[in-house]
């Protein structure tokens, strides 16, 4: 369903409102051109954008963000200058996730078959602070690193759309568990959302269109505090001694009964930036190589 929310910005609402594996691409229109923001597996479904497109900004490099992307053959293709090789070939794709190598066989295929992933070499990076002109109204990209290194979100200047990309407000909270994430990068991310004032705010994935700043906190606090409950059900659970694969097992990130190296991969990767931080604070000890309790 399209949502026509400003002058010059229409809402392509994804399959399920977004819901994984779908998302809410955004398409920019001005005089000097037409912007489409995340082609997601529900443009891919319903082939293409409904309108002709000069350029895709890809807000990160991973696979549902990109699912579209094969549609558009001849628009100019944008990535932040950290995600890019994601967008660039299959391999680079892969370097961002960090997966195990079982697991990345796996997930190849996933990501060719389910997601229809073709390798753009043609892809320019961007960097924070650049401006995409369209004549009558401009994109403006704001770099937002922790869920990928290059996550951006894209302001959508004197329409007042800020596409805030996967701070996506779910209630299943950040995901950092890729090797291309970062915890403080992600909270930092948070913070400077907080403060961008805007219209509309729009995710990619369920909640969609949110309008006012102050709703937006509401559940942008909600969201984040995610976070902090996975790290206190980490020092729950580490009342008794447990190493990284135990804690990976546990699952603090998926449902008890999520089952396969994928989930594995994201939940160490998680665990182990927790870790990260709670050691040096003495919240966390490492009683033996490989062996921690909380302090």
């Amino acid at each position: 369903m399209d949502q026509l929310i400003s002058t010059h910005v229409t809402v392509l609402t994804g399959v399920a409102n977004g819901k994984y594996p779908h998302g809410n691409s955004m398409i920019i229109s001005g005089t000097e051109g037409v912007v489409l923001i995340d082609p997601s597996l529900s443009v891919s479904e319903r082939g293409g954008a409904g309108t002709p497109v000069d350029r895709v900004l890809v807000s990160h490099a991973h696979e549902d963000h990109m699912a579209g992307l094969h549609l558009f053959p001849h628009a100019k293709v944008h990535a932040h200058h950290d995600d890019v090789l994601g967008v660039h070939s299959l391999d680079g794709l892969m370097t961002v996730y960090g997966l195990p190598h079982d697991a990345e066989i796996e997930f190849r295929e996933t990501v060719e078959t389910d997601f229809h992933y073709q390798a753009r070499p043609d892809a320019i990076g961007f960097s924070d602070g650049e401006v995409f002109d369209l004549g009558d109204t401009a994109v403006r990209v704001i770099h937002l690193s922790g869920h990928t290194r290059g996550h951006s979100g894209f302001f959508v200047e004197g329409d007042g759309v800020f596409f805030v990309g996967d701070i996506d407000l779910t209630g299943f909270g950040p995901y950092y568990g890729d090797h291309w994430s970062s915890l403080s990068d992600f909270e930092a991310a948070i913070e400077r959302v907080r403060h961008i004032e805007a219209k509309f705010y729009v995710t990619f994935h369920q909640k969609g269109i949110i309008e006012g700043q102050t709703l937006f906190n509401e559940m942008l606090d909600s969201f984040a505090s995610i976070i902090g409950k996975r790290e206190s059900a980490m020092l729950t659970f580490l009342a008794e001694p447990h190493t990284l694969d135990d804690m990976a097992a546990h699952r603090f990130v998926y449902r008890p009964g999520a089952e396969g190296v994928f989930f594995d991969s994201v939940e160490r990767r998680t665990a182990s930036l927790h870790l990260q931080r709670l050691l040096p604070t003495g919240a966390v000890i490492e009683i033996e190589p490989g062996l921690y309790r909380a302090g």
